[in-house]
This record gives structure tokens, C-alpha cells and sequence, in this order.
């Protein structure tokens, strides 16, 4: 496992300290000054994301986001935080701020291009616009493939270690024990299929954001007079190496780069190739609202809750630079937590909820791949694997799954941005909907 880890935190201190980031970056410009400032309609995004007139649409948005407000927001910004600096927060920000623009142009893409089955249903996805818009079958069973990985890797392991880590510092539980557990709650909802899976998400999503919201809202009250200092300090950082938090150690701009853009792709996934899942095979929905629904679920998840975390964990420091020695690097979070009463506890509570909601709704997402490459008829083979990775996951080292994840992440960017601008032109802004 070592020399694994090694050989993985090599492949992606390459990939993630230059060319995906420039890549990113470049494709979230693009997009960005290609559909007019596509952020300058977030408000009617917003309207549609909080409307209730659509309930498949919304219940979409909330699968979207069942698979993005997973543990990226709470331990990935940590680590992000930890390995780049406070700077990582920026980064990790105008990620989910130009990403949107990214967000929008998947998925109006794939809504536009959606394939009817045999069976009468219809489904899309970027697999879809490789192999029949763009002809190129082999490039969309590899991005199918990459995404079943995935769904192993982001949706499932990733949470799974997170998820058993938590339960063992608060209770003392082994991890096996708690792997089990989770496999029987995650496996109660997958097994009966996608229906169950949205239904729980449009319930289980507003309710555990609004928590994780109020209590960071509550922290940042009792930090209001660390608040300006924390936004100096991360815009600085972001271009300056900086030690500034105890034991945090401020990194380069290229390690505050790579571990915030790193991090912001893993929670919101703009450039991943994703999130678009959730929302085709919606009737409900044209390209054009949907992919407005798509754009606000990169901001409720990176702009809002990714920087309200930065910036609770970083104001917290700064008032006691004591916590960062008591913490590791995945748990910053909670030393800032700890200001709270039972603030660990609730902390703990919004993580597991976190985690959860991602092992349900990226086993939907993981689904669709093998609904694509395989068939329905394997449909039920695929969600006793995945139940099966959720275990393995619970046991593993969390930091070389990190690694596992950042790799994966990085080998879906390049099919689906290449898809993106081979179909630049039939994506259009909202103002031309």
C-alpha cells in the first residue's frame, strides 16, 4: 500500500501542480467569457433551485447535490487548508465561482444530447455526446469506465473512510463494525432503486445544509472580530507563502493552487463530467433550466458552503493558533468546531449526514455508467459491489484513498473537456434559451 501511495502522490503532485490546473482553469475562463458571464444569471438560478413548481426538477438538483455536499466540504477543505495554506480557501473558491460557468455547459450539453432507449426511458450523460454526437464510441465506454471507477473512488471510498474515521473519534467503534452498519443503511435505499434514491436525497440535502449552515453562521459570530484579519490572510496567502496558524504552515502559490483547485473539483465536480447525471432523463426540464439548476448547485456547494467552512476553520485558528497542534490535517474542522458547545458532536452528526447523502447519490451516478456499458441487466450486480467498496473504503488508509480520489478525479477532466470544446457551439448562453 505504501509504495502505491507513493507512486500515486507522484502521478498527482505532476497532474495537479500545472496541467490541470491550467487546463481547469482555462476551461472555466473560457466557458465563462463564451456564454456572456453566464453568473450573471445565479439569480434565476437561485429562483429555480428554491422553487417547488418542478418537483423532478428539483428533486434532480437535490441528487446533484447529494453527490457533491459530501465530505470535500468539511475534510477535503480541511486538507486543502493543511497542505496549501490558508490561500487554498481562494483557490478553492474561484474554482466554484468560474466553475459554474463549466457546470452550465455540461449539462446543457448532455440534456441536449440525450438517447432514447429501448425501453422507452431516456438518458444522457457526456458517454452519450462522445459516442453519438461526436462518433467516438471508444472515447465514451472510456469516460463510461473512468465514471464507474469513480463512483468506487469520489462516491464511495472517500466517504465510506471519512464516515468510520468519525465514528471511531467520537464512539471508539472499529471501523469494521461501523462499515458494516453503513453498508446496511446505504444498501436499504440503493436496493430499491433510483426512486428511493431521489426521494431521500430532496429530504435528507435541505435539512443537513441548513444545520451545517446554522452552526458555521453560529462560529463565525464568535470570530466576527478575527473575520476581516481571515480574509486578509487567505487573499494574501493565495499568491505568497505564508505561516501564519500554529502548526499550518502556509504552502507556495503553486501548493495553494493545486490543493484548492484540487479540492474545489472534488466537492463541486465542475469539469468532472457528472453532476449532468442527475438532471438528464428529466422531461420536466429544457437544456437551458437545467443546466441553470446544474450552475446552482456548484454555488451553494463551493462558493457558499467550501468558503463559509475556509473561513470558519481559518477565524478560529487565528483566535486560539493553539488548536492547530491538537488537530491532523483532516480534522481542522473540528478544532474549530470545538469552540462550540458539543460543537465536535455536531460536527461529527453533519459529516456522517454529509457522507451518506454522497454514498446514495453516487451510487445513482455510478449506476448510469453501467446502464450504458453493461445494460440494466447488471444493474443489481454493480450496487452489491458498490456496498462492497463501501466496506473496503471504511478500512482503508485515508490518505492514500485522497490520492486514489485526485487521480481518478484527474483522468475523467480530460474526455470531458474535450467533449465541451469539440461542442462548444451548441451550447448556448441563457439570454439565447
Amino acid at each position: 500500500m505504501s509504495c502505491l501511495y507513493r507512486i500515486l502522490s507522484t502521478l498527482n503532485h505532476f497532474l495537479w501542480n500545472g496541467p490541470l490546473l491550467i487546463l481547469l482553469l482555462g476551461t472555466h475562463c473560457f466557458f465563462t467569457v463564451r456564454l456572456r458571464l453566464v453568473q450573471r444569471h445565479l439569480p434565476e438560478a437561485l429562483r429555480l433551485s428554491v422553487g417547488t413548481g418542478k418537483k423532478q426538477g428539483i428533486r434532480s438538483l437535490t441528487t446533484a447535490l447529494a453527490a457533491t455536499l459530501g465530505t470535500g466540504n468539511i475534510v477535503g477543505v480541511s486538507s486543502a487548508i493543511a497542505l496549501g495554506g490558508p490561500g487554498a480557501v481562494f483557490w478553492c473558491w474561484l474554482t466554484g465561482l468560474l466553475g459554474m460557468a463549466t457546470a452550465y455547459a455540461e449539462c446543457y450539453l448532455c440534456m441536449l444530447h440525450q438517447k432514447k432507449q429501448k425501453d422507452g426511458t431516456v438518458q444522457g450523460g457526456i458517454m452519450y455526446v462522445l459516442e453519438y454526437a461526436l462518433k467516438k464510441k471508444h472515447a465514451g465506454h472510456l469516460f463510461a469506465f473512468l465514471l464507474l471507477v469513480a463512483s468506487f473512488g469520489i462516491g464511495c471510498s472517500t466517504q465510506a473512510g471519512t464516515v468510520t474515521e468519525t465514528v471511531s473519534a467520537l464512539t471508539g467503534i472499529r471501523p469494521s463494525v461501523t462499515g458494516i452498519i453503513l453498508v446496511i443503511l446505504v444498501g436499504y435505499v440503493i436496493l430499491h432503486g433510483s426512486a428511493a434514491i431521489t426521494k431521500l436525497c430532496s429530504i435528507l440535502v435541505p435539512a443537513m445544509a441548513i444545520l451545517y449552515f446554522a452552526a458555521c453562521l453560529l462560529l463565525l459570530f464568535l470570530n466576527i472580530s478575527y473575520l476581516v484579519p481571515t480574509l486578509r490572510l487567505i487573499i494574501a496567502s493565495a499568491f505568497t507563502p505564508t505561516a501564519a496558524l500554529g502548526g499550518i504552515t502556509g504552502g507556495s502559490f503553486l501548493f495553494s493552487a493545486r490543493y484548492g483547485i484540487a479540492r474545489g473539483l472534488f466537492t463541486n465536480e465542475a469539469g468532472l463530467g457528472t453532476a449532468p447525471l442527475a438532471f438528464t432523463g428529466n422531461k420536466e426540464s429544457s437544456p437551458g433550466k437545467a443546466a441553470l439548476l446544474s450552475m446552482s448547485a456548484v454555488f451553494w456547494d463551493t462558493v457558499i458552503l467550501c468558503a463559509l467552512t475556509g473561513i470558519v476553520i481559518i477565524s478560529s485558528l487565528l483566535k486560539n493558533p493553539a488548536l492547530a497542534e491538537a488537530y491532523t490535517a483532516t480534522t481542522l474542522t473540528s478544532a474549530a468546531f470545538s469552540l462550540l458547545p458539543c460543537g465536535e458532536l455536531l460536527l461529527g452528526i453533519s459529516l456522517i449526514a454529509f457522507a451518506y447523502a454522497t454514498l446514495i447519490g453516487w451510487s445513482y451516478f455510478g449506476a448510469q455508467a453501467v446502464r450504458y456499458l453493461f445494460g440494466t441487466d447488471a444493474l443489481p450486480t454493480y450496487r452489491l459491489c458498490y456496498l462492497g467498496m463501501i466496506f473496503v473504503g471504511s478500512v482503508l488508509s485515508l490518505p492514500l484513498i485522497w490520492e486514489m480520489t485526485d487521480f481518478i478525479n484527474a483522468c475523467m477532466v480530460l474526455p470531458n473537456i474535450s467533449a465541451l470544446f469539440l461542442m462548444r457551439r451548441d451550447i448556448l448562453p441563457p439570454s439565447q434559451n
